[in-house]
């Protein structure tokens, strides 16, 4: 019994990793139509989301039934819970995926500016901080974990600069209003991104050490 346990605890871990994948990839395309103006990578992105989700409902439920039907303990039970938190952030990284689509395609009605912000190296950023923390999960290694949870602050710093200069922006070429709205959307979004990579990281060091350090810098 507790092998086919183990193989159950396999089989988890390998869907969450393909729900990783199609997550990553989302992102991946998402920044690809922004970078290119190619709206039909946006039709990508939006006809995958169907399929995270139901990815989503699908791991979801396999691991409750691991819950009720072995209850298990210890490392296996964090492990089992982590995998819930971190499915449930791989949708979100999808759902931003989504949203960046949507800005790309209303973006496509303007004319193409050069605007004062890096979105590439903002999505660069975020993406490596989803990896670190999936291959931190993949390797059971916390101290990776952690390094992902020291780059939150960079891509929270990009983001308030992507702010300050399109609002400047705004004020200075009201013409160029809604691109530059659609831009900090885009940024904001990326922000996300970092931020369920956070979530990711936090969930990792649960799992392998038993630490919840979840808004341990706003602990008194």
């Amino acid at each position: 019994m507790r092998i086919k346990f183990h193989q159950s605890l396999g089989d988890l871990r390998e869907r969450l990793l393909v729900m990783a994948g199609m997550a990553e990839q989302a992102i991946q395309r998402s920044i690809e139509a922004y970078r290119t103006r190619d709206l039909s990578i946006c039709e990508l992105v939006f006809r995958s989301e169907p399929a995270i989700n139901r990815l989503e409902r699908e791991i979801d439920q396999m691991a409750l039934d691991l819950l009720a039907m072995e209850q298990p303990m210890a490392i296996d039970l964090r492990f089992i819970l982590s995998v819930i938190r971190i499915n449930a952030d791989l949708e979100r990284v999808g759902d931003q995926a989504v949203n960046i689509a949507v800005r790309v395609r209303e973006m496509g009605a303007f004319a193409n500016y050069d605007l004062p912000v890096d979105i590439p190296k903002l999505a660069s950023l975020a993406s490596a901080m989803v990896r670190k923390a999936l291959q931190a999960f993949i390797e059971a290694d916390a101290e990776l974990a952690e390094a992902v949870l020291a780059l939150d602050d960079q891509v929270d710093e990009m983001n308030d600069a992507a702010f300050l200069s399109l609002s400047t922006l705004i004020k200075e070429q009201p013409s160029l209003t809604p691109q530059s709205l659609n831009a900090l959307i885009i940024a904001r979004n990326l922000e996300r991104v970092g931020d369920h990579a956070t979530n990711i990281a936090e969930d990792v060091i649960f799992w392998v050490r038993g630490a919840d350090v979840r808004h341990a810098s706003t602990a008194l």
